[in-house]
């Protein structure tokens, strides 16, 4: 074959014989895309635990706030017992106390938030409703007897309103003044059911707690 012919031939007839590299099958990309699928969902996996730790954390943290709002209205309420506040109400040691103690427990005047025992046989302190404020609620706000001070509000991480609580006679079994004599005898002879409700930064977040308190 002559130079000239060479030149002439067919451009496919002179790759014929060379070396043509393999078509890729693409398995690489493919590992690839699985590696960053598994890296992204361990990513947003990770991001979704860290939110769920914070709201717990932050759920944590307002229910302690109610539960410390809470615990101030049952201390409050032994300063009511007590009679020793600035507005204090003596009826705890009067010889008639059991006539300030009203069914549903008093809404006004010296009755307020102070229950009688049901005649259903369900729980005194089941029937007010303690998210109700004003001088007619049936339940008494935190320093109405005793004259102490509770911050509460809407700003800051603080209870959104003060601590709420009613107080039941019961009858004591035990104590000195038990046996026939009535709730009307001037010896002791009952013992009062503290229930106290107090308010995370929000209205929602409530926490109960209750003690029995012998004069």
């Amino acid at each position: 074959m002559t130079k000239d012919s060479k030149l002439k031939t067919p451009f496919f007839k002179r790759i014929v014989g060379m070396h043509v590299p393999r078509q890729q099958a693409g398995a690489s990309l493919i590992m690839v895309m699985i590696i960053l699928t598994v890296v992204s969902m361990v990513g947003i996996a990770g991001v979704q635990i860290s939110t769920m730790s914070e709201r717990g954390a932050r759920n944590d943290r307002d229910y302690q706030i109610a539960l410390q709002s809470a615990e101030a209205g049952l201390i409050d309420a032994e300063i009511d017992l007590k009679g020793s506040g600035s507005n204090k109400r003596d009826v705890f040691t009067s010889q008639n106390v059991s006539s300030y103690f009203v069914p549903g427990c008093g809404t006004s005047g010296n009755s307020q938030g102070l229950c009688s025992e049901s005649a259903s046989g369900k729980a005194a302190w089941l029937l007010p409703d303690f998210t109700l404020t004003g001088t007619s609620a049936p339940t008494t706000e935190y320093g109405t007897f005793t004259g102490q001070t509770f911050q509460a509000g809407s700003s800051g991480f603080q209870p959104s309103k003060k601590p709420r609580y009613v107080i039941e006679a019961i009858p004591d079994s035990f104590g000195a003044g038990s046996g026939s004599r009535d709730l009307e005898d001037s010896s002791p002879k009952f013992v009062f059911r503290v229930t106290s409700m107090g308010f995370g930064p929000r209205d929602d977040i409530q926490a109960v707690v209750q003690m029995v308190y012998r004069n």
